[in-house]
């Protein structure tokens, strides 16, 4: 079986290929319903139409562009494009459809004669300095469309009805109800004769209600966690104010202001810039980056910033954007199934064929039966309506074994437990944008975490400075007299310059009149510090024009600006960044009296050792330099050397509280934490031994050095690695790369910045941060982590783990049930020549193993000791030696059980009378239902005795058992003409409830049976020298 299931049902979590996704779908047979079980299936089909007009896409922008100048002659040749009353009426100059034309053509000519983007702003009433006012949103949504995209309604609930009406078996069942219903009135009259088919027909019905309500309350849950993943933030200006919309809330007229990371939300033009460059790969499937400027100003939406800043007006949103369409074609393609969905339908097609082949040797010994019976009774040639309704029973008992014996159930189980854990994800915090990262991180065996933000608050101050060779330590209540007291003004001058020329922040104020400093909490951090040394933003820009900019990336771990003087005094470039980057390209530093004298060796010594001091306090470093530029001088680029030293500043940002007890967590779950951060190796070290991470024997190492070690190097120092200090996007990728390839580890990885998409996509889940990440790295992730908070990361985990259990549990219940109901139907079938079980029955209790069983057992949530035992391992088997222990012991005590009853019930049971057989059908019937319910309860734990622990905070699981026991005493007291049943007594209640309790019993039994496991040579000892707990009885 598992030599199979490798064969034809494994995937990869991320990026399967399509060979193996089509070889798993060609390997499945024996489907019910194929509507519902491949409904959560990716199209493959649609998938290649998707990829095509992708490429057309990319071959019209090219052509848009070269046709450029023929719009224009066309449109001179039209003359004045007419608008229409709608638009004239609302006071706009444009059209929305020429608007659109004008950026997605690419025509600089067609822009030229509206007037550039002040004209295009003119006729689209906009403000380039002050934006939209809020009351024209939705008078732009009316002409110029909502910056939404068309998607295909939600399906209703008759839809899912409609897809579980779709089952073959459910179709015949409906099809004998309908000839037995018929051929019952004709034999038995009416009422008595339409009981059994009408039973039939009501019990289909609630099988296909119950399992429609329940794949409807997931497909709403998916739909929320959707909208919330393509619900992205985009910076605006509107009413003078810069703020925060949702993508969804953007309008023409917009204006937007774009940095690194950011997806461009929309199509526009440029207004301002600085070294803008965006990757239009997407659309184009040119993977050079393209740089906007004043000659190139067109902005696509769907591209990526990947350089520079700038700010763009929006001329088209939605459906009138080349992006817009596209993503129509692509929200139809549906999402990659999970290795553990491919696995079960694996599962569900051996099982499947088992139970086809006993259905149709049950058929064949119950009419081998009844035609040895009429032969001995030489009425072989005597044939009656009522023989009829015999073998039309024979065969709906056939068609009801393969009900119950194909696991529909098994691949949509995962579903369940998937959507369930991902909403409950979304309340703790973590956003899951792909199926399988919730799946896979029940794997993890690493985590490679980010330091700022994740392990720490994010809440940043200016604790300590180092200026003029003095140390100073900050409180926010100084005033600046007392911070700048042994420095001149010019000095002072210098160092708010530093602070408010070269930032990516900005200084506004809120509608309640308060400073709000808006950017990175390292840069708001520092323009606090500026504004509490008496600086005024808006004053400091105004009196020196920025002439190029170069973000900070993590790359080059540095910011910097050129600025021109007043009064024609030349320019000026502004450095800030990594302590010993900066320092390194000094060779001045600036005097107590504003003077720049040559840096010695001796005083650079200093420095490093100011640095490394501030950094073991587990302070941030960050250097401000700055060179003044004669006026006849170059201002294409800006300086990397010759540099005059302000000052060092420390910048403190607190461990979260929690994360040592977390990161505690991981390491007793066999998760190994690595920290991989930018920061000083010094200041990486303290913050790692405060959260635990660090220990004596661990090793502490920097990027530069890391990725200079030989591949037989790496082997030896990365199972001892647990920091990584001054590490660029591409050392965390390396890292990621020898976890995954040489270790074969399980890897989660963090990241924020546009440069850390590929670990992030490299990683086998890849967690990007909601509040410090871009949009690029959150496109690339699986996870997204919406607090930044490195416990939300263990959550993670947690759940992951949690599905995977779950699953085991739903598997091990309905594999106990099938191997029960299809042994003892054959072995009465053989012996007795008919089935104790009836086709109402075995439709009840298929929709007790099946749809209630997965809400039951699917839904659990995760407890403490999932985190107890080591990481569940790349590829394993999914039913395990101590399910098939459970299956195996569970089934035999039922069967056994029933086989008694069935031979020897009357006898032991003491019934006499005509009644005696109805009442002996319905006490197996009631017993091996009750038998279920028990087993249900303990499958709750495989492997402990403990099942009922932590049983009052699962409600659906109480809910469902509650349910099951009030709707089958209804089926056995009340619906005895549909059911084939008959009120028990209360000591033949309380007999099927203690036969069913003592399968509580043989579950303690058989879990003190040890079971053979395989110790996993490549689980690694923790560096602490801590080893996982045991597994399997061990743990009883």
């Amino acid at each position: 079986m598992e030599k199979y299931l490798k064969e034809n049902f494994v995937v990869d979590a991320k990026r399967p290929s399509d060979e193996a996704l089509r070889r798993w779908r060609s390997a499945v047979s024996v489907v019910r319903n194929p509507r519902r079980r491949f409904r959560m299936v990716a199209d493959l089909a649609k998938r290649a139409e998707a990829e095509k007009k992708r490429q057309n896409l990319q071959i019209r922008i090219a052509l848009y562009v070269k046709r450029a100048a023929l719009h224009f002659i066309e449109a001179a040749n039209r003359g004045e494009h007419k608008l229409s009353d709608n638009v004239r009426q609302t006071g706009f100059g444009i059209e929305p459809d020429e608007l659109a034309a004008i950026v997605r053509s690419q025509d600089n000519k067609a822009l030229e004669s509206h007037g550039g983007v002040e004209g295009l702003a003119r006729e689209v009433s906009v403000s380039l300095n002050d934006g939209v006012v809020s009351s024209d949103i939705s008078i732009r949504q009316n002409i110029y469309g909502p910056n939404k995209y068309a998607e295909k309604p939600a399906r209703s609930l008759w839809m899912f009805v409609w897809d579980a009406l779709h089952d073959l078996t459910l179709i015949i069942l409906m099809a004998c109800a309908v000839v037995s219903v018929g051929v019952g009135i004709a034999t038995e009259g009416w009422p008595n004769g339409m009981y059994d088919g009408v039973g039939i027909v009501l019990c289909i019905m609630l099988v296909v209600m119950v399992t429609a309500i329940s794949d409807y309350r997931q497909s709403l849950q998916f739909k929320v966690l959707d909208k919330e993943k393509k619900n992205v933030t985009v910076q605006v200006t509107r009413e003078g104010r810069r703020q925060k919309v949702s993508i969804f809330d953007l309008v023409v007229g917009d204006v937007v202001h774009l940095s690194i990371g950011d997806v461009v939300p929309a199509a526009g033009i440029l207004i301002s810039g600085h070294s803008l460059s965006v990757d239009e790969s997407s659309l184009s499937g040119e993977s050079e980056p393209v740089n906007i400027n004043e000659k190139k100003p067109f902005l696509l939406s769907g591209t990526k910033v990947q350089d520079g800043s700038g700010k763009m007006l929006v001329t088209a949103v939605g459906m009138r954007t080349e992006w817009g369409k596209l993503m129509v074609t692509l929200s139809e393609v549906g999402e990659d199934e999970t290795p553990l969905q491919v696995k079960l339908n694996g599962v569900a097609t051996i099982i499947g064929k088992i139970g086809l082949a006993f259905a149709v040797m049950t058929f064949l010994v119950l009419m081998a039966r009844f035609l040895v019976a009429k032969a001995h009774n030489h009425e072989i040639t005597k044939w009656s309506s009522r023989d009829a309704l015999q073998l039309l029973n024979f065969f709906a008992i056939a068609v009801t074994i393969i009900v119950v014996a194909v696991p529909e159930g098994l691949p949509l189980a995962v579903t369940l437990s998937l959507a369930f854990a991902m909403k409950r994800l979304m309340k703790d915090r973590a956003l899951v944008r792909h199926l399988s990262a919730c799946e896979t991180m029940g794997s993890a065996c690493c985590i490679c975490t980010d330091k700022t933000g994740t392990l720490t608050t994010n809440h940043m101050v200016v604790n300590k400075i180092w200026i003029c060779e003095k140390t100073k330590s900050i409180q926010t209540n100084d005033n600046k007299d007392l911070l700048m007291s042994s420095v001149s003004e010019e000095v002072h001058g210098i160092l708010l310059q530093s602070i408010f020329q070269n930032t990516g922040s900005e200084v506004t104020k809120g509608k309640d009149g308060k400073t709000n400093i808006l950017g990175t909490p390292t840069e708001t951090a520092i323009v606090e510090f500026g504004l509490l040394l008496g600086g005024d933003f808006k004053t400091h820009h105004i009196e020196s024009e920025i002439v190029k900019v170069e973000p900070f990336n993590s790359e080059k771990k540095k910011m910097s600006v050129l600025v021109s003087l007043p009064n024609n005094g030349g320019f000026r470039a502004f450095c800030k960044g990594a302590s010993e980057i900066i320092l390194k390209m000094c060779d001045k530093i600036l005097t107590a009296d504003g003077k720049a004298v040559p840096l010695s060796e001796n005083q650079r010594e200093k420095i490093t050792d100011v640095i490394n001091g501030f950094a073991c306090e587990a302070l941030r470093t960050l250097c401000f330099a700055f060179k003044d530029i004669e006026k006849n001088s170059e201002a294409d680029s800006i300086p990397d050397n010759n540099y005059t030293l302000i000052a060092v500043v420390g910048i403190k940002d607190p461990v979260r509280p929690g994360v040592k007890e977390a990161v505690k967590t991981c390491l007793a779950a066999g998760i190994t934490v690595r920290m991989v951060t930018g920061d000083n190796i010094n200041t990486a070290k303290a913050i790692a031994k405060e959260c635990g991470i660090l220990t004596d024997t661990g090793l502490a190492i920097e990027g530069p050095d890391f990725r200079t070690k030989s591949p037989q190097e790496l082997e030896e120092i990365i199972p001892k690695l647990q920091v990584m200090a001054r590490s660029s996007p591409l050392d965390k990728h390396k890292l990621v790369t020898q976890l995954r390839n040489v270790f074969k580890e399980v890897v989660a990885v963090t990241g924020d910045g546009t440069n850390d998409a590929p670990a992030l996509a490299e990683a086998d889940i890849g967690l990007a941060m909601g509040i410090a990440g871009t949009e690029v790295a959150k496109e690339s992730a699986d996870v997204i982590v919406m607090d930044d908070n490195f416990k939300t990361i263990v959550n993670v985990a947690r759940w992951g783990r949690a599905v995977y259990i779950n699953i085991q549990k739903f598997v091990q219940f309905q594999l106990t049930v099938n191997v029960v109901a299809l042994m003892i139907n054959f072995i009465s079938a053989c012996i007795s020549g008919n089935a104790p079980l009836t086709t109402v029955q075995l439709l009840w209790v298929n929709l007790i193993m099946d749809t209630l069983g997965a809400l039951a057992l699917a839904t659990e949530p995760p407890h403490d000791g999932l985190m107890k035992r080591p990481p569940i391992g790349r590829n394993v088997s999914i039913i395990t030696k101590t399910m098939w222990r459970n299956i195996i012991g569970q089934s035999i005590y039922q069967i056994v059980v029933l086989v008694i009853l069935q031979f020897d019930g009357k006898h032991l049971l003491k019934l006499s009378g005509s009644d005696a057989t109805k009442i002996l059908n319905t006490f197996i019937f009631n017993t091996f239902v009750l038998c279920q319910v028990f087993n249900e309860i303990n499958s709750r734990d495989m492997e402990k005795i403990t099942v009922f622990k932590g049983i009052f905070s699962s409600w659906i699981f109480l809910a469902v058992m509650f349910s099951t026991v009030v709707f089958q005493t209804v089926i056995v007291e009340f619906l005895g003409a549909f059911a084939n049943t008959v009120p028990l007594s209360w000591e033949l209640w309380l007999a099927s409830i203690l036969i069913g309790a003592a399968s509580l019993v043989i579950a303690v039994i058989l879990k003190c049976i040890p079971v053979e496991s395989k110790k996993d040579d490549n689980t690694a000892k923790h560096h602490d020298g801590y080893e996982p707990l045991p597994s399997g009885p061990d743990l009883v």
